[in-house]
């Protein structure tokens, strides 16, 4: 089998599917692996690193023709489907649920896809899920760029000429990158607040040595690491709860996103204005609509002396980790799905049924195929 991995060519991206040191494990089981010329170049990879563990690099043209398998970090777009050849299997992040006419195209395309975000969150899938991996490095770098900004610092400092008190910081949602938020902050000195619609997770931010900001909910459901749609009354009964702390924020870091949906506004035009002048919001759910009223992806807004940050972050600014990670996290995934180099195509595993999107030209949903 001959796995191809394609130079990602969105705006701004610069991780790659496969590292060199990947790229080596594949060939070690037998994989023939083809590498798009200069894929690894912002990733701090160079073409001779793959050639030297066994892989090839070729032309783009030449990766999609002689590959069975295909993959890539974002989904495939339009350009690269007139590309694929009949049967091929594409496997990267497609965020089907927001995008069915991708989907419609890749049945057009009588291809097979995985979409890794769709990975079922379960235990014997821990090692094979991105949105993890790159969630806790954007949970680190959103701390780091709110610092830059800032002009403050973390720290509590005692000097002769006085001391100086910690900043506050606020984390809105205690997933992964959340927790990896809170996590950063502590240990730069700052003084940490959290808050999630999930209670369970006052628990996980209490270990780390923040504070809570807790809201009951009547109608929480517990178990799910992603955010849910809250009703009007939580919502308005956690802006109560969160304003106080929130006006009195350095930094102020939102991670809310729920899958295949608009993100939840969980700060206002009007809850900016009453925030610190000089105050910094790092909106990592911009890419959705952002928690933030304001959050403009990949702009610096900057409102009543409030700065707001709309990105996704980390993964695409500390390339090298998160292209390793990913990386591994692909290598697992298809170590999952083959046998003897081989797709066993096992639907009746959830891991295969959940991330299976389109099989053969038909688009799965609930685990069916259905014609395009």
């Amino acid at each position: 089998m001959t796995i191809g991995i394609l130079k990602e060519t969105q705006k701004g991206e610069t991780r790659v599917a496969i590292s060199p040191n990947i790229a080596k494990q594949l060939v070690e089981n037998n994989f023939k692996v083809l590498i798009e010329k200069d894929a690894g170049e912002k990733s701090s990879f160079k073409n001779s690193d793959y050639r030297a563990v066994g892989a090839a690099t070729e032309e783009r043209g030449v990766v999609f023709k002689e590959s069975d398998v295909l993959l890539r970090v974002n989904p495939f777009t339009e350009t690269d489907l007139k590309l694929v050849n009949s049967g091929q299997v594409l496997i990267s992040q497609m965020f089907h649920k927001s995008d069915p006419e991708m989907m419609e195209a890749l049945a057009e395309a009588n291809v097979s896809s995985f979409s890794l975000d769709a990975m079922p969150r379960i235990s014997r899938a821990q090692d094979m899920d991105v949105l993890s991996s790159q969630s806790n490095l954007a949970g680190y770098k959103a701390v780091i760029r709110g610092a830059y900004e800032m002009k403050k610092i973390l720290p509590l400092m005692m000097t002769a000429a006085g001391t100086i008190t910690p900043a506050r910081v606020l984390v809105y949602g205690v997933g992964v990158a959340g927790l990896q938020a809170i996590a950063t902050a502590k240990r730069l000195g700052a003084v940490v607040e959290a808050t999630d619609i999930r209670p369970e997770t006052k628990e996980q931010t209490e270990s780390l040595g923040a504070k809570f900001i807790e809201v009951k909910d009547d109608e929480e459901e517990a178990g799910s690491v992603y955010a849910k749609v809250a009703s009007e009354d939580y919502a308005r009964r956690q802006k109560e709860a969160v304003d106080e702390s929130l006006f009195k924020a350095d930094l102020v870091i939102t991670t809310a996103m729920v899958p295949g949906r608009k993100s939840p506004v969980l700060i206002t035009e009007e809850q900016v204005k009453k925030m610190k002048n000089g105050s910094v919001i790092i909106d990592l759910a911009a890419a959705q609509g952002g928690n933030c009223e304001l959050s403009k992806m990949h702009k610096e807004v900057v409102a009543n002396g409030v700065k707001i940050i709309g990105t996704t972050i980390a993964p695409e600014s500390v390339s090298t980790n998160a292209s390793e990670l990913f990386a591994k996290n692909m290598f697992n995934f298809i170590m999952h799905l083959t046998d003897d180099n081989e797709f066993n195509w096992d639907l009746e595993d959830e891991i295969t049924d959940e991330t299976l999107i389109v099989h053969k030209g038909l688009i799965r949903q609930n685990g069916k195929t259905q014609p395009v």
